[in-house]
């Protein structure tokens, strides 16, 4: 639930950050300029959430799977 909550807040603080955001660099030695601007999609959104969702349940499966197998008294004293 949480993690959902996190990938929702995150793919919101992308799109509104990045979504029509240009820029550009130039080369003084020949002049040349690349200029770019970053497009968020809801496809791109959609990944990013999904991405956003497996981190946090690959990150808290390890330690959620430790917790289960302490018992109760040995988990309190490493606290």
């Amino acid at each position: 639930m949480i993690g959902a909550v996190g990938g929702a807040l995150g793919m919101a603080i992308a799109y509104f950050t990045f979504n029509g955001w240009q820029a550009s660099t130039l080369n003084f030695t020949s002049f040349s300029q690349i200029t770019f601007a970053f497009t968020v999609t809801p496809q791109l959104a959609v990944q990013g959430f999904i991405y956003a969702l497996a981190l946090g349940l690959i990150g808290g499966l390890l330690p959620s799977l430790r917790a289960a197998r302490l018992p109760i008294i040995t988990g309190l004293r490493e606290l």
